[in-house]
């Protein structure tokens, strides 16, 4: 797989805690957003996604943290396609600022597709010829 994107994002005040630094959550937010711009630009949206009757949740979730994020940082979320199964994807993330050397967190999401009964579905031909 070799799809990658790369999605900008300022840290919000409602995204630190007292003393400016990005709550740990919030990077798995800054995932979701990386990971739907990249499938946007792959040409499809999870809104169209979801009116095909498929669903992609989250079955796993790993980061780890190096250096904080701080309040109104720009933030970079390096985002790649890691790999397509017959019912999983898989994508890999680094969150970057500017001037700092390395990455600021690293981390790694998988999904499911599912049907609309939460049953174990295929990924569609069209959207692996997209993701492809």
């Amino acid at each position: 797989m070799s799809r990658s994107g790369s999605t900008s994002v300022r840290v919000r005040y409602a995204e630190t805690d007292q003393m400016g630094i990005a709550w740990h959550g919030e990077y798995l937010a800054w995932f979701e957003v990386g990971r739907t711009d990249l499938l946007r630009g792959c040409g499809c949206t999870y809104r169209e996604l979801e009116a095909q009757g498929l669903r992609l949740p989250v079955i796993e979730v790993q980061a780890r943290y190096l250096r904080p994020a701080l309040y109104d940082d720009v933030l970079q979320i390096h985002t790649r396609l890691i790999g397509v199964g017959g019912a999983r994807v898989s994508f890999d993330y680094e969150v970057r600022r500017e001037g700092t050397e390395g990455p600021l967190a690293t981390g790694s999401t998988s999904h499911a597709a599912i049907d609309l009964r939460g049953r174990p579905r295929r990924i569609p031909e069209d959207l692996r010829r997209r993701l492809a």
